[in-house]
């Protein structure tokens, strides 16, 4: 299954990746960088960045700055990814920046229910900003 993140709220469709694996397919998501976390830009910018900086340089946690690595963890947040059936369905879980060219010309999946649209407001951030945010840190 391959499904295409643009202008999807991340959480939303985190859930439904995260099923299909513990389902037993293998999914791919592609697009990461152009999916939408919502909620207020300096409250968002505030979280993530406070996650980044949280512990050491040695020691961790260690919180990733790559849009496609950003989703992989929220994704990883709807899993126990310690206990061994979530393990492997965690395993199954591919993340990608843009279209690989061994997906293109194939057909992707959508998840509506977890489209922009249905935010009831305006105030959302999107992936690709915030990991170059996060990685600069220029704001």
């Amino acid at each position: 299954m391959i499904v295409d993140a643009t202008n999807l709220i991340v959480g939303r469709f985190a859930t439904f990746v995260a099923k299909q694996a513990l389902l037993g397919e293998t999914v791919d998501v592609v697009n990461c960088e152009k999916a939408v976390i919502s909620g207020e830009r300096k409250k968002i910018l505030a979280k993530f960045n406070q996650r980044v900086q949280r512990g050491s340089p040695h020691w961790g946690p260690f919180y990733p700055k790559m849009p496609h690595l950003l989703v992989k963890r929220m994704i990883r947040g709807m899993l126990k990814h310690r206990d061994g059936r979530q393990r492997e369905a965690f395993k199954r879980i591919k993340c990608h920046i843009g279209i690989p060219e061994e997906f293109e010309g194939k057909k992707f999946e959508t998840v509506k229910e977890a489209n922009v649209d249905k935010l009831p407001n305006l105030k959302f951030m999107v992936v690709g900003e915030l990991a170059h945010l996060l990685k600069n840190r220029d704001y």
